[in-house]
């Protein structure tokens, strides 16, 4: 499938979206149901179903107002908490053995509010397997497996961080990033792609999700190691 490094929102909380929808469509119906049973005659309103009197419109408008209101504050809350995750990447040195140069990549949550770790998964696609297709997506743990298999070396080659569920992404107003992982020069030579999907809750309890490829830009003659 083809990668594409853009947010998206995979789930909206049932609790604090789904339920006040359904509300607001329950006295929709009502309305409809009242509109329809006050253009009947009298004589007809006296039969079976037409004699049930749901709510008297006074009540219904007022339910409706409230119901309204309701949907539309949350989707503007929603919009004001929701997460901006992002990824910034760099060759430093510090983060492996040997303080040489490494590919440091480090993701960021530029909302306003606190999104916590739901899913952290990677895919290895290593240099002259084919395609992305046949690589599949898995914890750390067997991402390391992968790459040790491979001949690269753990803190030597690459180090990667393990998120678990429910770790705080802090929302800032800067650009400090959390370390997601730092790879060297070999490790980039023998790796065609890192992909890490992270997926989020935020304080609404939507889900949010990202994929990166922690390769991206590595390559580039301007920011390749001199050492």
């Amino acid at each position: 499938m083809p990668f594409s490094d853009v947010q998206r929102r995979i789930r909206r909380s049932p609790l604090l979206f789904t339920i006040p929808l359904v509300l607001l469509g329950l006295l929709v119906l009502v309305l409809l149901w009242e509109m329809v049973r006050a253009n009947m005659t009298g004589t007809a309103r006296t039969q079976w179903p037409w004699r049930l009197q749901l709510l008297d419109m006074e009540a219904l408008g007022s339910l409706l107002a409230v119901a309204a209101g309701a949907v539309l504050a949350r989707a503007q809350y929603a919009r004001t908490v929701r997460p901006y995750l992002g990824w910034r990447a760099a060759w430093v040195k510090g983060d492996l053995r040997g303080d040489v140069r490494a590919w440091r990549v480090g993701i960021v949550n530029g909302g306003q509010h606190i999104a916590a770790i739901e899913s952290w998964e990677c895919q290895v696609v290593m240099r002259g397997s084919g395609a992305r297709a046949g690589a599949r997506w898995a914890g750390i743990d067997e991402a390391v497996t992968e790459l040790t298999a491979a001949g690269l070396v753990v803190a030597e080659d690459f180090q990667l961080v393990e998120f678990g569920p429910g770790f705080p992404l802090a929302g800032t107003g800067s650009h400090e990033t959390v370390l997601v992982g730092a790879f060297s020069k070999r490790f980039v030579e023998d790796v065609e792609s890192l992909f890490v999907r992270v997926r989020v809750t935020d304080v609404v309890g939507d889900s949010h999700e990202r994929t990166g490829d922690c390769m991206k830009g590595a390559r580039a003659v301007a920011l390749a190691p001199l050492d």
